[in-house]
């Protein structure tokens, strides 16, 4: 397998960008290791009763009892990450991973601040992992002593915020990172230290002045042992509130948004990109997924227009359509809902059985491989591109105009758009978490071109040992005596048209041989109005 050149020394904040150890510009692109560290009942399928960490532990334990529930996590946290899951993400084109850590996961209850040390091995051996197949490692405080969220998400015992209602929980939160920064201070393979995960949304917004002074009081504790990594900041309310930084309070620096539940447009990140003007740090969409492949297709192209390092939530999960690997579900699993809600208990061979099948089929090999899932993110072949997700770089780059027109609403018209190039049959589609839910062909937009008017949609190619040939599909309707000419980085391929006001499938009628790296389609109308509501390249 070919190593990742660029994942190569120290990387840093310099200015607005990130840069390596040998000084190169660099966009972090990264998957998620959700589950592993701390456990997440929706990635297990499990209704709230199951929600977070201690709860699955409890039904674990409560059917299997103490010494098989010991030898399930053990083999749990052996077989959820492997050797084999490293040198796979590593092997897609990722240059680098996320690790959510629950502190309980870590550290023995109350204080002076105790490791338990054949736990942090488990770390250990991951970095390890990740320097012989080159993919930086940012540490993530997903579950931090108390809970710095007050919801399942961080293992909050009482649904509170107690990182920030119990002085003891801070001093921990301090020393654990300390111990961490001592531990990987010369370890140049992790990137940086993600200080907390999502603190404090909304509804438990009294506590939010609380959170730059623990900032400052962790990166101080961290400086007084490493002065290499990078420290990496969340804002409050999942991350998407950045009204608390108003100063730069390390000069290695970048701040950390999650994206989820809207549209990916300019205009739903312009205050993260301002943010980013103001202070001169970069940026980092940090952790976002639970959606379809077409919203990926959008939103990872609008980070990597706009020089924003990503990554991708999560590799691996249960029963899943928009993750990369999708653990088959175990027979009876069920039944083990049906207990947490109140059910009769499975008797303790049934349940042994169901959860032992769980635990073979969370190996690579034993989950389902969704390659769509990772070309959606890298706008890699095959893949289909959404009309309305063309790029996102601005006029005379991603998109021309012919001449102005009466305009239409358009959730893109931030980005500079004449706003009557999307049109809807219907209303805007819902970008909630859809949990991969294909969109249904009538509720799509579709991009509305004048004659002359043009859009543009990147795609990268892979290396490929062998020369491979592609094909471009579109999905248009033309009126009559109207045609869309597909050009390929700058030259004509062929022109496309359809019967007047049908939409129809338009191949290309040649294959293209394409070299690796970025590539460019455009499409542009002449003489009669055109309509796309995608373009696809299939390899």
């Amino acid at each position: 397998m070919e190593l990742n050149q660029e994942v190569s020394g120290f990387v840093k904040a310099v200015g607005k960008k990130v840069v390596n150890g040998l000084g190169q510009e660099i966009l972090l692109r990264g998957v998620g290791l959700g589950s592993w560290l701390l456990p997440e009942g929706y990635m297990w399928h499990l209704p709230e009763q199951g929600d977070r960490p201690r709860r699955i532990e409890k039904m674990i334990t409560d059917l299997v009892g103490d010494s098989k529930a010991a030898e399930f996590w053990d083999l749990y946290y052996k077989r959820y990450i492997s050797e084999e899951d490293i040198q796979q993400i590593a092997a897609e084109g990722f240059n680098s991973i996320r690790v959510p850590i629950n502190a309980r996961f870590l550290i023995e209850d109350g204080e002076p601040l105790r490791i338990k040390g054949e736990r942090l091995m488990l770390i250990d051996q991951v970095i390890d992992w990740c320097r012989q197949y080159s993919l930086y490692v940012i540490l993530d405080l997903h579950g931090a002593p108390g809970g710095q969220t007050g919801a399942n998400i961080d293992d909050s015992e009482n649904d509170q915020p107690e990182l920030f209602t119990i002085e003891s929980n801070q001093r921990l939160t301090i020393a654990l990172w300390r111990m961490l920064a001592e531990r990987y201070k010369d370890e140049w393979i992790v990137a940086g230290y993600d200080l907390l995960n999502e603190p404090l949304p909304n509804y438990f917004a009294e506590y939010n002045d609380q959170v730059m002074p623990l900032y400052k009081d962790i990166i101080q504790a961290i400086r007084e042992v490493d002065p290499h990594h990078m420290i990496i900041l969340e804002g409050v309310h999942w991350a998407t509130d950045w009204t608390i930084f108003n100063e730069v309070l390390d000069p290695n620096l970048m701040l950390q948004f999650h994206k989820y539940w809207n549209n990916p447009d300019t205009e739903s990140i312009q205050k993260f990109l301002d943010k980013r003007e103001e202070l001169q740090v970069p940026i980092f969409m940090g952790e976002g997924g639970e959606n379809n492949n077409d919203w990926f297709v959008g939103a990872f192209q609008l980070y990597e227009d706009h020089d924003i390092s990503w990554n991708f939530w999560t590799w691996k999960k249960l029963d899943s359509v928009n993750s990369p690997c999708s653990v088959n579900k175990p027979e009876g699993w069920q039944l083990l809902i049906d207990f947490l809600q109140g059910g009769s208990k499975p008797d303790p061979q049934s349940a042994e059985r169901i959860l032992w099948t769980y635990l073979d089929n969370l190996r690579l090999g034993g989950c389902t491989y969704r390659p769509e899932v990772i070309n959606a993110l890298f706008r890699r072949p095959s893949v289909r591109i959404p009309a309305i997700f063309y790029d996102y770089k601005g006029e005379g780059q991603s998109f021309g105009i012919g001449k102005q027109a009466d305009h239409t609403l358009d959730f893109r018209v931030k980005d500079g758009v004449d706003m009557r190039f999307v049109e809807g049959t219907r209303d805007i589609p819902n970008f909630a978490h859809n949990k991969g839910e294909v969109w249904k062909a009538e509720e799509w937009m579709y991009v509305q071109l004048a004659p002359e008017d043009w859009v543009s949609y990147t795609f990268r190619v892979p290396a490929i040992s062998e020369p491979h040939a592609y094909t471009i599909e579109l999905y248009i309707r033309t009126k009559r005596g109207g045609a869309v000419t597909v050009s390929l980085d700058g030259s004509p391929v062929f022109t496309a048209t359809t019967m007047e006001d049908n939409w129809e499938l338009v191949q290309a009628p040649i294959s293209l041989a394409l070299s690796k790296g970025s590539h460019q389609i455009a499409l542009k109308a002449s003489e009669e109005i055109a309509q796309i509501q995608w373009v696809r390249i299939i390899s």
